[in-house]
């Protein structure tokens, strides 16, 4: 069962690629659209409370990635990095006659609009990058070049997931009875203590929409040599994120260069240069076992990372936010907004 807010509706619309859940605000169909793409373990849901904050000659929309919310659950095919969801999001901006379209992403959603960026420039009105994961994916890198650890990707993909966090997400796990429950997770890293999102329930409800599996969350993996003794596999959400499947080297060729804003938030602990989910950055603190050091495995420079590729476009403007974890239009709404809405075209 879906938690809308009073004033947004949903509807599933088809596309020519497959079904996908769109949330809009009630007797908003005129002005610019505005198109939010969630991240990974989440939904629609999350950007509930932004679009009914955004002003008239604003159309707010969200839509759900395939196998989460209630878009319809395709396979994933992580070869292609995160192009399955960016045509998803170029078939729906069709379906919907959107274009040109704002796009805002949200960490993995990050990654799906800077694709679309590739893809369709000039379909594209603006775009706005929240916390997004870097251009040379999550994990199994180092440098701000994004130089590969391990050419199989090593220390990346569906086998970087912790087990117990999945087995929670997958059993629909409400409770705060562990560090790993969703609950605890958003509480502790989606954004940053102690604060607490309203309609946390709603929240926690989004997250448990994942689908799970080797198709969905977190995906494949398979053994290797290397530490720490996994690589990315073929399918899944966490492989399109895998380092020898997503790359972003240079946005320089890129015409015309829609302007983009990348906000980020100050203390993040996802996407960060010394994130919690970087496997090489869990050895360097023990907690991942037998970790080669720092000259084998380094942590990856994310921030850095995208700071770099983003000055390769030049038509973008970075904005930390302080006092924010992972997700600064939840911990701060109104900061977010400040630095969102003149990029749109509005007055904060």
């Amino acid at each position: 069962m879906t938690t809308l807010l009073p004033g947004i509706v949903a509807e599933r619309i088809e596309t020519e690629r497959l079904h996908v859940n769109v949330l809009s605000v009630e007797s908003r169909t005129d002005g610019a659209p505005v198109l939010f793409v969630h991240g990974n373990v989440s939904s629609s849901l999350f950007w509930q409370d932004t679009m009914l904050a955004l002003p008239a000659g604003l159309r707010p929309l969200a839509m759900d990635l395939r196998g989460f919310g209630d878009t319809d659950p395709a396979p994933v095919d992580a070869t292609r990095g995160l192009s399955d969801y960016a045509d998803d999001l170029a078939a729906l901006v069709d379906a919907l006659d959107l274009a040109p379209v704002h796009l805002v992403g949200w960490s993995m959603g990050g990654g799906v609009v800077l694709r679309h960026l590739l893809d369709a420039p000039d379909r594209i009105a603006s775009l706005t990058l929240v916390d997004p994961v870097s251009p040379y994916g999550f994990g199994g890198t180092r440098g701000t070049n994004g130089e590969l650890l391990d050419p199989g990707g090593a220390g990346a993909g569906g086998g970087a997931a912790n087990p117990e966090f999945v087995r929670r997400l997958a059993e629909g796990d409400t409770g705060s009875g562990s560090p790993l429950s969703p609950r605890e997770v958003l509480l502790a890293q989606y954004v940053k203590p102690p604060f607490v999102p309203p309609h946390l329930d709603m929240l926690v409800e989004s997250m448990l929409s994942t689908r799970t599996g080797d198709d969905h969350y977190p995906g494949d993996s398979a053994p290797t040599d290397t530490w720490p003794g996994i690589r990315p596999g073929q399918r899944g959400v966490l492989n399109t994120m895998a380092p020898n499947h997503f790359r972003i080297d240079d946005l320089s060729s890129v015409q015309p260069k829609p302007p983009i804003l990348w906000l980020h938030g100050a203390d993040d602990v996802i996407v960060s240069d010394t994130s919690l989910h970087d496997l090489a950055h869990l050895g360097q603190l023990g907690a991942v076992p037998g970790w080669p050091g720092a000259d084998v495995a380094p942590a990856q420079p994310m921030v850095a990372q995208t700071r770099a590729v983003l000055d390769t476009y030049g038509n973008y403007r970075e904005v930390v936010i302080p006092d924010a974890g992972h997700g600064p239009h939840l911990d701060q709404p109104d900061a977010f907004r400040a630095a969102l809405l003149p990029h749109l075209g509005v007055p904060s």
